[in-house]
């Protein structure tokens, strides 16, 4: 259980904050970057909910996409969880990702895309609001990838985590194309 009586202690004051554990680092450490920008897409999702709420025009698509994505809003705490913690100071019970996450994932890119037609060009970022939405989040997605891919470099990382970046970033792509189709909306090409 969370609980949070007071929102500011002070104790960053200095630039530092607290991995899961207690260990202090600095706000920039690579971990931190890599978690904090995990937070970030997890906000732009909220927004893509937010969008596929007021100009949704697919009752039944709306719905499945609502569900998506809340359920990838709550994994990616998950994910902020294991990315605060060294793998060596991962608890009993601690929320983290796991191979099951990356093949909901799969099945979820692979149900999406089999309602859309084939990719003859690049698609460029658009589509409606719902959709533009979900290209800026999976943008965020790539960041949040690199961040962690970086901070595997330096330490130990679980392999989860960076497969499940990978893997939501292509869920975004394909969710984004597929929700404008389902809205009515057309599909910006790139074109030579």
């Amino acid at each position: 259980m969370v609980v949070l009586n007071r929102i500011y202690t002070r104790t960053g004051d200095d630039g530092t904050t607290s991995l899961v554990g207690g260990e202090r680092v600095g706000k920039d450490d690579p971990r931190i970057c890599a978690y904090g920008t995990v937070d970030e897409l997890n906000a732009t999702l909220g927004m893509a909910r937010d969008q596929n709420v007021r100009y949704g025009h697919d009752d039944l698509a709306r719905a499945r996409l609502e569900t998506l994505l809340y359920g990838i809003q709550q994994k990616l705490f998950d994910l902020g969880s294991s990315l605060a913690t060294r793998l060596e100071s991962r608890f009993a019970g601690q929320p983290v990702v796991v191979a099951d996450d990356v093949t909901a994932l799969e099945q979820a890119i692979d149900e999406l895309n089999a309602e859309l037609p084939p990719l003859r060009s690049f698609v460029l970022p658009g589509g409606g609001p719902v959709a533009s939405t979900l290209h800026l989040a999976r943008t965020v997605c790539r960041r949040a990838e690199r961040e962690a891919l970086h901070l595997s470099r330096l330490e130990p990382v679980s392999p989860d985590d960076l497969m499940y970046l990978n893997r939501l970033s292509d869920l975004l792509f394909v969710a984004s194309r597929w929700i404008a189709r389902r809205n009515g909306e057309p599909e910006p090409l790139w074109q030579r």
